[in-house]
Formats: structure tokens, sequence, C-alpha cells
């Protein structure tokens, strides 16, 4: 049996965990943004409610010990005052670990602004171990999207001729996932963004007959829904954001399912543009959710606002707020669902605006 001393001057042989540590920092500051937002709920003002999300975030951010640099943020395709590419947050002191961050303040700002069901706050973030990015920022608006739960990228890994292909009929993706799920084609739930662009998906899913779910705004909450247990959603087809899937790709990478993305230019003008940044040789290929979420070290979380296929919205009840979230990471592929009970008579929260503590 080792003495006392023995025991106080043994070195320490392990790493500590960086990503134990700070995970919870970035549930902190989804949450926040989700209580900061819930005043312009149903308020008809996407702007402002995207600025007090951005605000929360930013608040959050400037107390956590690391080295952060958002490398996909978002605001590209509607101007929002957004957190953007390239903005260091974080307190950068030295030693701080660095990390690359992907986010969206608000996925579903219409949804918010209409007081509409199926918005979050979510955050995506890679720990930067070799100098190489991990979270690849796509220079694009829309990206076509097929994404699935752990069954379906299990069978296509044990069988890679299978039709789990954003270039595969719709109806045969279907019969592959109702057959390794071990359901009937019309009991296959397939979700899909509600706009003129996907119309030709939406015909197809119905003249299979499977089940069909449209979804107005928020397609990250969509993508993730085909790998989580509690969802009844079994595949999300269609064209969305590019930021978006992203950050569907890294919480994919956490929960065990998979994703298929490739982009979608909107125009002649659009695809001339990504060819002379030299994406022309990537315009053709299909990203995998580890292509577009590298390395091992990823987080994942995110804060209901209004309820969706992922979470329940923010609750008040009296002085109490109840937020529903998710935190998650893909080395341990642990995934904790966290309700928070708030008491707004004494819950502060830091602002960027402000920089000081102020009540909700």
């Amino acid at each position: 049996m080792r003495s006392a001393a023995e025991r106080i001057v043994r070195p320490m042989t392990h790493q500590p965990d960086i990503e134990r540590q700070v995970e919870f920092d970035f549930l902190r500051a989804t949450e926040i943004a989700a209580l900061n937002t819930l005043q312009w709920l149903g308020k008809g003002n996407k702007e402002l409610a995207d600025a007090a999300a951005c605000d929360a975030i930013r608040g959050m951010f400037d107390l956590i010990e690391m080295c952060g640099e958002i490398a996909i943020g978002e605001g590209i395709k509607d101007e929002a005052p957004g957190l953007f590419k390239g903005e260091k947050v974080g307190t950068w002191r030295e030693g701080a670990p660095r990390f690359e961050i992907a986010l969206d303040p608000i996925d579903g700002t219409t949804n918010v602004a209409k007081g509409m069901p199926n918005s979050l706050s979510c955050i995506a973030a890679g720990l930067v171990t070799d100098g190489e990015p991990s979270l690849l920022d796509v220079p694009a608006f829309y990206m076509q999207k097929l994404a699935y739960p752990l069954e379906v990228r299990k069978a296509w890994v044990a069988d890679p001729k299978l039709p789990i292909d954003i270039d595969a009929p719709v109806g045969e993706v279907i019969d592959v996932t109702a057959r390794v799920l071990g359901k009937g084609v019309r009991d296959v739930v397939v979700s899909i963004l509600d706009r003129p662009r996907n119309e030709g998906l939406i015909e197809e899913v119905r003249r299979k007959g499977a089940a069909l779910r449209l979804i107005q705004d928020g397609d990250i909450a969509a993508a993730l829904a085909p790998a989580l247990r509690t969802s009844s959603i079994d595949l999300y087809i269609g064209i969305g954001g590019a930021p978006e899937a992203v950050l569907s790709a890294a919480g994919l990478r956490c929960l065990g399912g998979g994703m298929r993305a490739r982009i979608w230019p909107r125009d002649e003008a659009e695809r001339r543009e990504l060819v002379a940044r030299g994406w022309g040789d990537r315009l053709a290929r299909q990203f995998s959710s580890r292509d577009l979420a590298g390395g091992e070290h990823v987080l994942f979380t995110a804060t209901g606002i209004s309820t969706g296929p992922l979470l329940e919205g923010v609750e008040v009840r009296g002085t109490v707020a109840t937020t529903h979230s998710v935190v998650m990471r893909a080395r341990s592929g642990t995934v904790r669902f966290v309700e928070a009970h708030h008491d707004l008579e004494r819950k502060t929260i830091h602002l960027r605006s402000t920089q000081v503590e102020r009540r909700v």
C-alpha cells in the first residue's frame, strides 16, 4: 500500500478530457440563447429574435476558457445579424484549448417570428488537434441531403452497393430503409422541407406510398430525427441550407446515423462562383457526415425554442422557465437529454451587448 506522500507526488499519466470540460459550457450557451429569444416568439420580427440569440451566445462564449473561432456561422442567406466566419470567441488565454465552431443561433427564425413549432438554437464544435479543419466550410447556399438512421448506415457499410445515395430513386431508398428497419413501405416516415425546389421529391414519396411529413423550416432537427431513438422519422431528404448540413453532420456523428450531401448551386452564377473558388471538382461529390464533420473530437448541443421533432420548446409557468436540450459527443457516443428549470427571479445571463449579468 502506497503512503500518503507517494500518492501526492505521483505524476498525472493521462491527458484531461477537454470535451468533457467544455460541453456543458456550450450547452449553457444554447440554453440562454433560447431564453433570450423567447421574448420575440410570435412577434413577427426574425431579425430581432436572431440578434437576441446571437447576443446571448456571444456573451456566454466570452466566459469560456477556449481559443474559439467561428468556422461556419449563419446569416449568409438572409443577411442576419449572426456570428460570422473568422470571428474569435472565448477568452483566448494561453494554453486554452482551440475549437472550431459551427452554429445556428436560431434554426427556424421564421418559425420563431410566427410563433410556429420546430425552432432551436444549436452549436457544433470540433477540437483542433493537428491544425486540420474538422468542420468543412462549404461556400454554397444549399445542399442536397439524405439522412438516415444507424441501422441503415450499418447496412450500407456491410453492402456499399445498396442504393443509399442522393442519385438513387427515392422509391429504392425507401424500399431499402423499409427492409432494413423491418417495416412496410407505407410505414416508412419521410421528412422533407416544404419548398418548391423539393416538389419533385415530395411527389416521388407520395407515389411510393410512404408516410410524408413536411416541415416549414428548421431542417437541422429534421436531419437528426432519423438517428434519434425517440423519433418517428426514418428518412430526411431534400435541398436545404449548406451550413445546416454541417451542423446536422456533427450531430449525426454523435448519434451514429448517416448523411449524404451534395452542393446544389441555385443558378449558373453561383456555379461559376464556386468553380472560381476552387470547388469545381467537388460539385458532383457526395459528402458523408464524416467529410463534413471530421475527427473524433466533435461536440453538438442544442436547446429547443419552440417544440419540434428533436426537442420540446421553452415552457414558462409562473416564475420558472423550463428548457429542453441535448448535448452529445462523437468520441463517446453519449447523448444526454437535459431538462433544466430556471428561476426567473434569480436567473441571470451574460450578454455581449451589456457585458454584465442581467435577469432574463
